[in-house]
């Protein structure tokens, strides 16, 4: 049976196929030092944090050149698996917590990801401008919007034009508020069979140029 990154997946090269495969040891390996995955969604890892990540690169896809920034990456979702998946696209990782920081920077290192810039900072103080940023639901979509909305340069260089890819769970509407009608909502379960991605959507938000 097909590992099922080959099932969603059937162009990954042998180079990219290893090493997404080799992320479980190396997140397992720093779990046993540091929580960076809760204890028992380790054990889900292709699932709740591989392929969740991943959901991003079946809504769009990144042309070689373009720059996105992780907000809030943890140890390094969704940008690493992102990262590999796209190896001509750069990648920066932020987050405030340096533990976090230094196994998202072990793990690029080991897997020699030359497109990823791991930070300890925070949304509000970096200058630099992105083509796209990414999230795994950190805080209210509002809010987020708020302290990130600086970081997107506004162009449309790609098949989607520069904004947000925020990965979230349940029932948007309410949270969204007045941003609901201005994003495309995509439902994970129409690109992954398992259970898992029923309630798992891909909010995308333009933002222009400001």
């Amino acid at each position: 049976m097909d590992h099922p990154l080959l099932t969603y997946f059937p162009e990954l090269d042998s180079s990219r196929l290893n090493k997404l495969m080799s992320l479980e040891k190396l997140y397992a390996g720093w779990n046993s030092k540091i929580n960076v995955i809760s204890r028992k969604d380790i054990t889900n890892f292709t699932i709740h944090h591989l392929l969740h990540s991943l959901g991003i690169a079946k809504v769009t896809d990144f042309k070689p050149g373009t720059s996105i920034i992780d907000v809030g990456t943890g140890g390094g979702f969704p940008g690493i698996p992102l990262a590999i998946m796209f190896p001509l696209v750069s990648f920066t990782l932020i987050d405030s917590i340096r533990k976090k920081t230094i196994v998202a920077q072990s793990v690029a290192e080991s897997l020699e990801l030359d497109n990823v810039n791991v930070i300890r900072t925070r949304a509000e103080e970096v200058k630099q401008k992105f083509n796209f940023v990414v999230c795994r639901a950190v805080t209210a979509f509002p809010r987020f919007v708020t302290l990130t909305r600086h970081l997107i340069a506004g162009e449309s260089n790609n098949n989607l034009p520069d904004g947000i890819l925020y990965l979230k769970g349940g029932d948007l509407r309410e949270e969204l508020g007045n941003y609901y009608n201005r994003s495309e909502i995509f439902n994970l379960e129409d690109y992954f069979n398992e259970e898992f991605f029923r309630e798992k959507k891909v909010v995308f938000l333009p933002v222009g140029k400001g």
